[in-house]
Order: C-alpha cells, then sequence, then structure tokens
C-alpha cells in the first residue's frame, strides 16, 4: 500500500484524483504500477487500476492474473471492478472506501455478486485514514 500511496501523490501533482494501484505478483514482487491519469492523457479510462493491470499483464505475460493481488488507494469504480473481474484478480486490498462510486462493497458489490459467478477476497482498510486523507486533501485544495 506504501508504493500505492506515493503513485496517488504523483497522480496529484497532474491535476489527477490521487488514487495508486500495484499489482501484486505470487512471488511477492511488484509487478504492475498505475496512477490516475485521466486529466495528463485525456483519457476516461486511464484509472490507476486499469493502467496497472495493463503494466501487470505486460510484465506477466497474459492477461490471465489469477494469481495476483490488486492493491488500491481508493475502492475501485465500476469500471475498474469489470476489469479487475477480466483480469481473473482473486483477491484486492483497498485502502479508503468509496462511498459515492465504489463498486466492491460500498454502493455496489460487482466482484462478490453471485450471478457473476467470481469471488473476489476483498481486503479494506489498509491504512485507510492515510489514503482517505490524501484524498480529503486533493479535493479541499480545490474548494
Amino acid at each position: 500500500m506504501g508504493e500505492a500511496l506515493t503513485l496517488a501523490a504523483e497522480a496529484s501533482a497532474t491535476g489527477d484524483v490521487p488514487v495508486g494501484a500495484v499489482v501484486i505478483g505470487p512471488d511477492g514482487t511488484v509487478v504492475g504500477r498505475g496512477r490516475n491519469r485521466r486529466e495528463a492523457d485525456g483519457d476516461p479510462t486511464s484509472h490507476a487500476e486499469v493502467l496497472a493491470l495493463r503494466a501487470a499483464a505486460e510484465a506477466v505475460g497474459t492477461w490471465r492474473l489469477d494469481d495476483c493481488t490488486l492493491v488500491v488507494t481508493l475502492e475501485p469504480c465500476l469500471m475498474c471492478a469489470g476489469a479487475l473481474l477480466a483480469a481473473r484478480i482473486p483477491r484486492l486490498v483497498i485502502g479508503a472506501w468509496d462511498d459515492k462510486a465504489g463498486a466492491t462493497g460500498s454502493q455496489w458489490d460487482v466482484v462478490r455478486d453471485a450471478r457473476i459467478g467470481s469471488k473476489v477476497e476483498v481486503i479494506a482498510g489498509v491504512r485507510g485514514d492515510e489514503s482517505a486523507a490524501v484524498l480529503r486533501e486533493f479535493f479541499e485544495a480545490r474548494r
């Protein structure tokens, strides 16, 4: 989570919402990194999770990341929850909940929806206060 928080801080430097994500491989090493880049790239899909998953798939050599863990500072949105399901990620570690757009346990729970058939283990609150503080400071500075 420490590396994801560092990536979140980098996102805020480009005016992007400070969210960072890393994909941890089965041996415990980081195989993918991402930070929000929607503003920097002008791309609505440049969310930290999507970019980390893309980097991990390239590093591992397959889109199936079924032995990996996604670690992210903010609960994934619907798009990112769908992406982690598509990548076959079995475990998700979240810093802060997203009470407005979260799709892995707060507003929706796409990753554990029985109709989809996939069951992702969700571990929430890891360095949650720090993750929430980074976001709070970012938005307070813009008000």
